[in-house]
C-alpha cells in the first residue's frame, strides 16, 4: 500500500509559528491546480504498481481550495491510480472555512476525515500565534464537523508562553468533551526566519520555556492515557481504531507519493522534494517537467531512519526488523537509557517511557549508526 500526499501551498494569513512553504496570496490559485492535476500525470508511475490506500490533503490551507479543485483533483487521481476502495481521504480545514456547506462537499467529493487545525480554546493563545480563526470558531467547527464526519482530528499547541498547566488542561478536556477520535498536539518549537523567531529576538514576544513545554506533556500524556487513547505515536493520540492510517505509512516506512510544491516523496529507495516556490513549480510542471531534488539512501541512512521513526511510535523499535550485529550494538547502545528508565525492552521491542519521550530526538540520535 502507498499515499499520496497533496501540498495546497495557500493560507489567508500567516501564523508566526509557522515554517511550512505557503503564500498568502491566492493569485496563483487556479494555475497551481492546474500543475497539481499536470502532476499527477507526470508521477503516475512514482510509486509502481502499488494501491493507494490513503490521500491527504495538507498545506498551508486546503480548505481555502474551491471545492471543483477538490473534486478534479481527486477525479485525476482516481484516473492514474488505483484507490483502495477503503481509501483514507483527509482534508486538512481551519476552523473559519468550515461552515455547512463547505462541509456537505466535501463529504460529497470523496473526503472521509477531516484534521482541523484548532490550535487553543482560548483567544489570547490564538491571537498570540496569529491564527485567522477565534475562539468561538474553534468550538462552532467541531459542532458543525461532527454533523457530517465521524473520523475527526484536531490539533493543539502546548509550551506557547503564557499558556498555564490549568489552561493547557481545559484546551485538552474540551477535546474530550466533544469526544473527539484523534488528537495531534505539538510543543510550539520557534522555528529560524519565522516571524515568531524575529519577534522574539526583538523582545516583542516572549520565548518558550522547555521546563514548561516538557511539563505540560507529561500532563498531556496522563490525561489522554486516562481517557483511554492509544499515544501511538510521540505527537499523536487516538481512540481505539482511529489511528491516522497516512501518517502511520510514514512511521511504518511505507512508499508515498507528494504532489505540489515542497512536497516530499519516498519510493523505499530514494528520497525527494519538489521545489517550494509556486511560479517556478508551475512552470516546470507546464513544460512536462517536475521540479524535484534527490537523495539515494544508503543501507545505513534508511536504518537509522528506522531506528529515528520506529521510537516514536508506542511499538518501538522491533530488535527482530535488525541484523544480529546491528541488534547487538542496539542493546548495547541502550543500556544507559534503560538503567535510567528512559528506554524499557518489552516483547522484542525497545520502547520510550513516558520521561524518554522528552528526549526522543536525542535517544535516537544516540542509537544511530
Amino acid at each position: 500500500m502507498a499515499g499520496i500526499y497533496l501540498h495546497i501551498p495557500f493560507c489567508k494569513q500567516a501564523c508566526h509559528y509557522c515554517n511550512f512553504h505557503f503564500s498568502t496570496s491566492l493569485r496563483y490559485q487556479n494555475e497551481l491546480t492546474e500543475a497539481l492535476l499536470k502532476e499527477i500525470e507526470l508521477q503516475a508511475n512514482y510509486p509502481g504498481k502499488e494501491t493507494i490506500s490513503t490521500i491527504y490533503f495538507g498545506g498551508g490551507t486546503p480548505s481555502l481550495m474551491p471545492v471543483e479543485s477538490l473534486e478534479m483533483i481527486l477525479e485525476k487521481i482516481r484516473q492514474h491510480f488505483s484507490i483502495d476502495p477503503d481509501a483514507e481521504i483527509t482534508l486538512e480545514a481551519n476552523p473559519d472555512d468550515m461552515d455547512n456547506d463547505n462541509l456537505a462537499a466535501w463529504k460529497q467529493a470523496g473526503v472521509n476525515r477531516l484534521s482541523i487545525g484548532i490550535q487553543s480554546f482560548f483567544e489570547e493563545d490564538l491571537l498570540w500565534m496569529n491564527r485567522a480563526h477565534n475562539a468561538k470558531q474553534a468550538k462552532e467547527s467541531i459542532e458543525a464537523a461532527l454533523q457530517h464526519f465521524d473520523n475527526i482530528s484536531i490539533d493543539l499547541i502546548y509550551g506557547v508562553p503564557g499558556l498555564t498547566n490549568e489552561r493547557w488542561e481545559q484546551n485538552v478536556m474540551t477535546a474530550l468533551e466533544y469526544n473527539i477520535p484523534h488528537l495531534s498536539c505539538y510543543a510550539l518549537t520557534v522555528e529560524p526566519k519565522t516571524p515568531l523567531d524575529k519577534l522574539i529576538r526583538l523582545s516583542k514576544k516572549e520565548d518558550t520555556v522547555p521546563e514548561n513545554q516538557s511539563e505540560q506533556f507529561l500532563l498531556l500524556m496522563q490525561w489522554m492515557r486516562n481517557a483511554g487513547y492509544e499515544h501511538y505515536e510521540i505527537s499523536n493520540f487516538a481512540l481505539p481504531g482511529k489511528r491516522s492510517r497516512h501518517n502511520s505509512s510514514y512511521w511504518k516506512g511505507e512508499k508515498y507519493l507528494g504532489i505540489g510544491p515542497s512536497s516530499h516523496s519516498y519510493n523505499g529507495e530514494s528520497r525527494q522534494w519538489n521545489l517550494a516556490n509556486n511560479q517556478q513549480y508551475i512552470q516546470a510542471i507546464k513544460k512536462g517537467m517536475v521540479p524535484f531534488e534527490k537523495e539515494e539512501l544508503s543501507h545505513i541512512q534508511k536504518l537509522n531512519e528506522h531506528i529515528m521513526i520506529s521510537l516514536r511510535t508506542m511499538e518501538g523499535l522491533l530488535l527482530s526488523s535488525l541484523s544480529k550485529e546491528e541488534k547487538d550494538k542496539i542493546i548495547s547502545a541502550s543500556k544507559r537509557y534503560t538503567s535510567s528508565g528512559h528506554l524499557l525492552i518489552k516483547d522484542d521491542s525497545l520502547i520510550l517511557t513516558d520521561e524518554g519521550k522528552l528526549l526522543a530526538d536525542g535517544i535516537a540520535a544516540a542509537l544511530f549508526f
